[in-house]
Order: structure tokens, then C-alpha cells, then sequence
């Protein structure tokens, strides 16, 4: 069985979302689990450029594996260490209210997961049991009542076609630099 799998999700390395998903991973070392950190600031990819290419099955993203500004494509990786993963924790920024451009790339690639639900001969396809998704949303910005709102519909959108759910999250508010 494969290990959890920590998404970063921030272009800055070492912030807050950071070191509340490395918070994270020592507790769950201390409970005996050892978690994969995934940086997805350190994996190459495009966002999607709705070419319907994945529409029609074996519903293959085109932009898999190609040149991304001179580095191979690895979204597929990243969604392979998803699947795989018996649970799934994402430690975001937020950014005007929104998640981090690179990691709504990768969001915006799960279009070939929804297709493959969505438009088969048959209608949905049988999916495997939720996996478990945890979410830590952190915020530079002290005040806003719908700063989450946004982002947290995106990511219950995102982990749906890949058969995830989130099932607790800490949203955390005012928290600029790591001390």
C-alpha cells in the first residue's frame, strides 16, 4: 500500500502552507505513517486548453508527457501519486481569494477524469469507494467572509471526478510569514 500524499500547492517554498503540511507529516510520523511530500511547484505542467482531446475515450489528456516550457508534462504523475494514496492532504495559499495559478493548472487538468465519468456509452462509470481528503487553506488576510468559499468549491469539484471528498479542513486566516 502507498503512503499518504501531501500536496503543496504554494509557488513559495518554505511559507505557511508549507510548514503546516510538514506540521502535518511529523504527526503522522509520530503516529507511524509516513507521508509523501509532493511540491507541486517542483513538477511541470500545462493547464488545459479545453482542445477536447480527453473527450472521447480512452479520454487521454494531449498535453501528457509533452514539452512544457522545455521540461516534460508531469501532470499524469501527480495524478497517479493521487490515486494511489489512501489519503490525501492539500496545504494551499490563498491568493485574491483564489488558489495558486500553478496548482489551478493542474485542476484544470482533471477535465479528462470528468470526461471519462461523463461521457461513456454506457453513462457514469462504476467509481471505487471516496478516498478521504484533509484541506489546510491558509490566508494572509485576517478578515473576509467568503475568503474560502471559492476555493474550497474548486477543490470539492476537483477531488470529485478523482473519486476523493474532502472530509475536514482547517482554514486558517492571518498568517503572512512562518515564524
Amino acid at each position: 500500500m502507498s503512503n499518504p500524499v501531501a500536496l503543496l500547492c504554494s509557488p513559495h517554498p518554505g511559507g505557511v502552507s508549507d510548514a503546516v503540511a510538514h506540521l502535518v507529516a511529523a504527526g503522522m510520523a509520530e503516529a507511524g505513517a509516513e507521508m509523501q511530500i509532493v511540491p507541486l511547484r517542483d513538477y511541470a505542467f500545462d493547464g488545459c486548453t479545453d482542445c477536447g482531446g480527453c473527450t472521447a475515450p480512452p479520454h487521454h489528456c494531449t498535453l501528457a508527457g509533452k514539452n512544457c516550457n522545455g521540461r516534460l508534462d508531469r501532470a499524469e504523475e501527480i495524478f497517479a501519486l493521487i490515486e494511489s494514496a489512501p489519503l490525501l492532504f492539500i496545504s494551499a495559499p490563498i491568493y485574491f481569494y483564489a488558489l495558486p495559478a500553478h496548482f489551478k493548472a493542474l485542476i484544470d487538468r482533471t477535465q479528462r477524469f470528468w470526461s471519462a465519468q461523463n461521457h461513456t456509452p454506457a453513462g457514469r462509470l462504476p467509481r471505487p469507494p471516496v478516498k478521504t481528503a484533509l484541506v489546510s487553506l491558509v490566508a494572509g488576510r485576517p478578515r473576509g467572509k467568503q475568503l474560502f468559499t471559492g476555493s474550497l468549491l474548486t477543490l470539492r469539484y476537483f477531488l470529485s471526478p478523482l473519486n476523493a471528498a474532502i472530509s475536514e479542513t482547517r482554514l486558517l486566516r492571518g498568517l503572512e510569514r512562518v515564524k
